[in-house]
């Protein structure tokens, strides 16, 4: 007769929508950051379906597929190449054993040395995840990281202090205390939000051009009379 546990090795537990074990963010900035990466990254890639981005969710990557065992929560990861679609974890054996290509990890007083420990070193040995990144929204110490022959590499920083990305193809760097993503030419990569802020500003400067204009106009008018007409001439 089998015993109690050649029958458990047999079963697969997992169901097909296994929920987030995450617990909630240490604190405002650690949300706000984390909001922050994904509406801007998702602007970005509107058009793309073809990737996954989100946050402060589980990754279940058991080799016996099983929930209760091997699953961590990065605070922000990438996955590409994959369907771009709500998830309530990220489970590594139903998504063809896909792993992030991009991790992000929000340091605070009680996770900082699990992310530059443990966490690094599962994100290198099993993961292989190839670019790993840390940023403190406290004390702004931002680092990266990219996998070469197995092992992480230290990302060197560009003349504005920022990492590149190479399976994003954009740079990380720190703007106004935030960790923030720029294109290869060096633009901020903006929110929706922020989009169309910068949207209506844009529209209100022509506004107020226009008026100036006709203004401008309307004295001249008083003047001078009506502008000359240009097939006199």
């Amino acid at each position: 007769m089998s015993s109690y546990e050649d029958i458990l090795d047999e079963v697969i537990f997992p169901p097909s929508d296994l929920e987030s074990d995450e617990p909630p963010l240490e604190s405002e900035l650690h949300l706000r950051q984390l909001i922050l990466l994904i509406q801007s990254l998702e602007w970005l890639w509107k058009d793309r379906q073809d990737f996954y981005a989100f946050g402060n969710l589980t990754i279940y990557y058991s080799p016996r597929q099983r929930k209760s065992e091997n699953f961590r929560g990065p605070d922000f990861f990438v996955v590409l190449g994959t369907e771009r679609k709500p998830r309530k974890s990220w489970v590594v054996w139903q998504e063809d054993g896909k792993y992030p290509n991009v991790i992000v990890e929000i340091l605070s007083s009680t996770t900082a040395n699990t992310d530059r420990g443990l966490k690094k070193q599962i994100y290198q040995d099993i993961f292989r995840t190839p670019d790993y990144f840390w940023f403190d929204p406290i004390s702004l110490e931002f680092q990266g990281f990219r996998l070469v022959g197995g092992h992480y590499e230290d990302l060197q920083p560009n003349q504005q202090g920022w990492l590149w990305s190479e399976q994003l193809g954009l740079y990380l760097g720190i703007d106004n205390e935030q960790l923030r993503f720029f294109t290869p030419e060096g633009e901020l990569l903006l929110t929706p939000k922020e989009a169309a802020q910068m949207e209506a500003q844009r529209a209100e400067s022509e506004k107020q051009q226009r008026e100036e204009l006709e203004a401008l106009l309307a004295r001249y008018r008083q003047q001078f009379g009506d502008l000359p007409n240009s097939s006199q001439f």
